[in-house]
């Protein structure tokens, strides 16, 4: 079965306030078995543009990156964020070739 991942870029207008967004979303991440593979860090745009912070988070399935994002506990989360942040986030299926 293909793991699921969501790629979120993103704007954080106070970073304070972030951090409680980060506290909130610890708890439905941990339910679905996500996985962080980039948070923020060093990094060159070389083609395009992007926000200022990547996000990978790697999931056990298509379907379980799917349910996290729809859970209550990441919606309250999400509630928190939407308001000092920009985000663009998408869920992809991962390659199982």
């Amino acid at each position: 079965m293909a793991k699921g991942y969501w790629v979120a870029h993103v704007d954080v207008d106070d970073i304070e306030t972030y951090q409680s967004y980060v506290a909130a979303n610890a708890a439905p991440f941990a339910e679905h078995g996500a996985k962080f593979l980039v948070r923020g860090g060093d990094r060159t745009e070389v083609e395009g543009e992007a926000r200022t912070r990547t996000v990978v988070i790697e999931f056990p399935s298509y379907e379980q990156a799917m349910a996290c994002y729809e859970s209550e506990g990441y919606q309250a989360a999400k509630a928190l964020r939407d308001p000092v942040s920009t985000a663009d986030l998408v869920i992809i299926q991962g390659y199982d070739g």
